[in-house]
């Protein structure tokens, strides 16, 4: 209620109303229950009373500790309803205090999600809604109908967060905080002001559920961040996945694409990585995550849920956390990671399953080196992953299955050209920002002098 408060001049009584009128626009029926957070000290008991009267619970708490009780509320609410359920949240501190979290919670368990704020926020969201509005706009909006008889069986009570204690009366909930009891209880047991993250443990590798279990699995693969070890037999790599897939009980059709500079990679280990299955996608390190995002969109789209994303990358959440973020919210794919470093800190991208990527290649060895022997003596590496996979410059939008015909386009004048062009264009946006950056930088020198007097 601090952040988005009944402003002057609206009548308190169209909060419940206002609200279920938004949903009602959207197709949204069901029942609503609202909770009101903030220091009710401050707030006059007429407007308390017109938003007991209407079925909202009035909530006290310290401001510093608003977002954490509500949070929690919010947690242990999810818990009580699972999908498919509906919730809003009323504030201006959905970026700063509650998005990573949420946006992870999500990831897990969908439900239905609106935003209003008083205050947009400065930067994109990780969590996805359903709708936003600005919280003046939404009190002046459509209302819905509520009889006298209705308002009487909504008449909600009030809450102190400090004491754990309910009231029936705008006069009784206002001289408790007048009580010694009250005082006590602030000062010597003060409610938490950080947000207690609920995800931040979740962090190994799950079992597949029997609706992943044989879904299909699309991997990408950076070869710039994570590439084949020296000495390691690239026709490995498939094997190395599918039992570490297999050990968690996913057991669906796996597709592979391995990105890099292929004019770097010897013709050995591009006609091994061919002859088990795998896409070989050539591209240079400026365009990489770009690509591979095209690539994404594409497969998911031929894709839909349930199915498995998984990346091996070191890079992929600064490129691609929040779409990835955005995309499991709204669909539910599930997340496999692998890189060659730990990352340094958890990622908005909620993941099944992560392994560091030379310790996924070491895995079920003797279990590798088996089938592989057995392929090669029975003469059918091809017939267990299906035919030789497809060579591609994602560059140029070539293809073709034959390795030979591969290394030729890439030596070819018009792959060079095509090169060519691309990194003249990143030098011409570098440039650019570098004119902006240096242009900044004058203005503020001068500025500093004027204001200094300096020479």
């Amino acid at each position: 209620m601090k952040d988005c408060s009944v402003t002057e001049g609206i009548d308190a009584h169209r909060v419940r109303p206002s609200i279920e009128g938004g949903f009602r626009e959207l197709g949204y029926s069901g029942p609503v229950s609202i909770k009101a957070y903030g220091d009710q000290k401050r707030t006059p008991d007429h407007l308390l009373q017109a938003l007991s009267s209407t079925g909202v619970a009035v909530v006290h708490i310290r401001s510093e500790s608003t977002c954490t009780l509500m949070y929690k509320d919010m947690v242990k609410w999810r818990e009580d309803n699972l999908p498919p359920a509906t919730m809003m949240i009323i504030t201006n501190q959905m970026l700063d205090v509650f998005h990573w979290d949420l946006a992870r919670l999500q990831q897990r368990t969908r439900y239905d999600l609106f935003l209003a704020y008083s205050v947009k926020p400065r930067a994109e969201l990780y969590v996805a809604t359903r709708e936003v509005w600005l919280w003046e706009k939404l009190l002046l909006g459509t209302t819905t109908s509520t009889s006298a008889d209705t308002a009487g069986e909504l008449s909600s009570g009030f809450h102190c967060k400090s004491c754990s204690l309910d009231y029936q009366s705008v006069k009784s909930f206002k001289e408790h905080f007048f009580t010694e009891n009250h005082a006590h209880n602030e000062v010597l047991y003060p409610q938490p002001t950080q947000l207690l993250s609920v995800t931040f443990n979740w962090g190994k590798n799950y079992a597949a559920t029997p609706e992943n279990a044989t879904a299909k699995i699309h991997v990408f693969w950076d070869m710039f961040d994570c590439p084949i070890p020296g000495g390691y037999d690239p026709r490995r790599v498939r094997p190395s996945l599918e039992g570490a897939f297999k050990k968690l009980g996913y057991s669906g059709p796996v597709s592979i694409t391995a990105y890099g500079d292929h004019k770097q990679t010897s013709d050995v280990h591009l006609q091994a990585l061919s002859t088990t299955g795998i896409d070989v996608a050539h591209v240079i390190p400026e365009k990489i995550f770009s690509l591979m995002y095209d690539d994404l969109m594409d497969w998911q789209d031929d894709n839909p849920a349930p199915a498995i994303i998984m990346l091996i990358s070191d890079e992929p959440v600064d490129f691609l956390g929040d779409i990835l973020a955005l995309l499991q919210q709204q669909q539910k794919y599930n997340l496999f990671w692998a890189y060659s470093f730990r990352p340094r800190e958890m990622s908005i991208m909620l993941t099944s399953a992560e392994w560091l990527w030379d310790r996924l290649l070491a895995g079920n060895q003797q279990t590798n080196l088996l089938k592989l022997l057995v392929s090669e003596c029975s003469g059918s590496i091809e017939s267990v992953v299906g035919s030789t996979r497809t060579f591609y410059c994602k560059l140029c939008y070539f293809k073709c299955k034959r390795l030979d015909k591969f290394m030729k386009h890439l030596s070819s004048q018009k792959h060079i050209s095509v090169v060519k062009v691309i990194y003249e264009q990143f030098e011409e946006r570098e440039r650019s920002w570098l004119e902006i950056l240096q242009g900044r930088h004058i203005t503020i020198d001068q500025t500093v002098e004027d204001i200094a007097g300096c020479d």
